[in-house]
């Protein structure tokens, strides 16, 4: 069984008087152990596409199935639960609270979840080299280290799917190798991974690529 499957997609936007579609049927089954790469320009549908996975927006058709439980149209209390017990999302802003400190925040995604990654909150700083930094609020870290930040937000609940948008936007050669090599690892052991990214060295590292363009998969 897929441990995530989304089917023909659809997501639309006004702005002013124009129709803007966000996604234009996008079907797409992630696999246990699989990475896939989200590529294509600014404006495809990235974004939006890891949103509507994560039950973060709600598409306007199609549907979304996360293991044997339908995320689509559920209420909201629900979408939350299952996100927490089964996904790792990292956002590209917005994915720390900014009144808590790094090691709060990696601690409140345990919580919610009931969950924690073998070793507690300090393996998953240990990582990704941010212990140093544990107790520091967001507005105190780097762009690079609040990304890292995110990434142990996304993994402290031990999920089995990641979803990751441009993880390694704002980080140094030395944390994207880090982020890397954690992403790799993850999915040796079972997890999968959606990743937008504009990154070739994160696409080099997929088991599949697919190409985003107007809200569709090029090969559709």
């Amino acid at each position: 069984m897929s441990l995530l499957v989304a089917q023909e997609l659809y997501r639309f936007f006004h702005v002013g008087d124009e129709e803007v579609k966000a996604l234009h049927g996008v079907s797409l089954a992630v696999e246990a152990g699989e990475m896939i790469a989200l590529v294509g320009p600014s404006g495809s549908g990235k974004t939006t596409l890891l949103m509507c996975l994560a039950g973060l927006d709600e598409p306007d058709g199609g549907t979304v199935r996360l293991l044997d439980a339908v995320m689509t149209r559920r209420p909201e209390i629900e979408k939350t639960r299952l996100r927490s017990k089964h996904l790792g999302v990292m956002r590209q802003k917005d994915n720390l609270f900014s009144h808590l400190t790094v090691i709060e925040n990696v601690s409140l995604a345990q919580s919610l979840s009931g969950r924690a990654v073998a070793g507690g909150m300090l393996s998953v700083l240990g990582r990704i080299g941010m212990i140093n930094r544990a107790s520091f609020l967001p507005a105190q870290l780097s762009g690079g280290e609040r990304a890292r930040a995110s990434l142990a937000v996304a993994m402290a609940s031990a999920p089995r799917i990641l979803l990751l948008d441009e993880p390694t936007g704002e980080v140094d050669l030395n944390t994207e190798e880090a982020i890397l090599a954690i992403l790799t690892e993850f999915r040796k052991h079972g997890g999968a991974v959606v990743v937008a990214t504009h990154n070739l060295a994160v696409a080099r590292i997929a088991t599949v690529t697919l190409t985003m363009k107007d809200g569709k998969f090029l090969n559709d």
